[in-house]
């Protein structure tokens, strides 16, 4: 429906005449015939009024499919750090609206986690500002410490507080349900890995390994870190340089020795490898994971230079070859190279 037969619809809905609703929004009466006439459009500005006088959202006056809404939804989640106390709840409310129909049941369950998630994010930040603050203030009083901890996901000394079991609970629960699906076993490994059960792992990875869809590379990768959660360092460095030498230029092989090499600081062969992971990377777009962890090595070591170089080239990664322009992880790249340059 278009706008103008939209906004005639809403304002006979709520018993205005056109001179009514002008008056409300400041305007002549003649703004409002041209708009229901399709003689002129609203300037953007009055939207948001429009809306609060028909008690609808802004959405709403362009009697948007649920699709459609869902999609609007999403980009602006992908766009924006913060949302409107308001524009929060409109979307709350209709996401939920959407989680009771056959169609979009799914979507709108995805969406909702992501919009909880996406205003999580924003308190972290703005908890994370006045902590640090706090913290500074008196770095030997513990009240903010913790609020820094969690809103940052510092490390954890107490083990109740530090273990994964709830998520290993999750997983094995998502596994026995799913025998067939490949990622809660990857999951789960993970998971059980953090906290030293190789055990259970070493149990589990045959039930991977026989999935149909399990490149062999990450059995044995797996294996190498079992071999670590055991502590057997020798043994896992073993496993990781027989892989390199039956898959040297095997696109997997090479990003998960990367990570494997920068879990164990050995920060040069750590680089050498995302480099050639990311060169060898078949997917296109490429995915700016090797670049971001190859800026964090740099930054670790203190070479802040190095690390703003490399947010160049997430930079150029995504608008390039992403076509990114004003989405959150562009911004972020930008703001993390201005802080870098700063500290050089």
């Amino acid at each position: 429906m278009e706008l103008g037969k939209r906004i005639r619809q809403l304002r006979f809905k709520a018993g205005l005449t056109q001179e009514q609703l002008a008056d409300k929004l400041g305007l002549g009466a003649q703004a409002v015939s041209k708009w229901e006439n399709a003689a002129a459009m609203p300037d953007i500005t009055a939207l948001p009024l429009l809306a609060e006088i028909f008690g609808v959202s802004i959405d709403d006056l362009f009697d948007l499919s649920s699709e459609q809404r869902l999609n609007r939804i999403e980009n602006r989640l992908d766009t924006e750090e913060d949302l409107p106390q308001d524009v929060f709840m409109e979307y709350e409310e209709f996401l939920k609206s959407q989680l009771n129909t056959e169609e979009y049941k799914k979507r709108a369950t995805s969406l909702i986690a992501f919009l909880y998630w996406h205003r999580m994010e924003s308190f972290a930040r703005k908890a994370s500002r006045y902590a640090r603050e706090a913290v500074q203030a008196a770095p030997n009083e513990k009240d903010c410490q913790w609020i820094l901890q969690k809103a940052e996901g510092h490390a954890v000394w107490d083990w109740n507080f530090a273990n994964h079991s709830k998520g290993i609970e999750f997983y094995q629960e998502l596994v026995k349900k799913n025998p067939e699906a490949r990622l809660p076993y990857l999951y789960l490994l993970d998971n059980l890995l953090a906290d030293h059960r190789a055990e259970e792992a070493e149990a589990l990875l045959p039930r991977f390994a026989a999935l149909p869809d399990v490149n062999p590379v990450h059995v044995e990768v797996y294996r190498a870190h079992i071999a670590l959660a055991r502590f057997d360092e020798p043994g896992a460095d073993r496993i990781i340089e027989d892989l390199g030498r039956k898959y040297p230029d095997d696109f997997v092989y090479l990003f998960e020795a990367a990570q494997y090499y920068a879990a164990k600081c050995d920060y040069d062969k750590a680089i050498a490898l995302y480099e050639r992971s990311f060169a060898l990377e078949p997917r296109r777009p490429r995915f700016q994971d090797e670049l971001m962890a190859i800026a964090d090595i740099w930054e670790i070591r203190g070479d802040y230079k190095k690390a703003a170089e490399t947010c160049d080239r997430i930079i150029d990664l995504l608008e390039n070859e992403w076509g990114l322009t004003e989405e959150v992880e562009l911004l972020v790249a930008k703001r993390r190279k201005a802080r870098l340059l700063e500290k050089v």
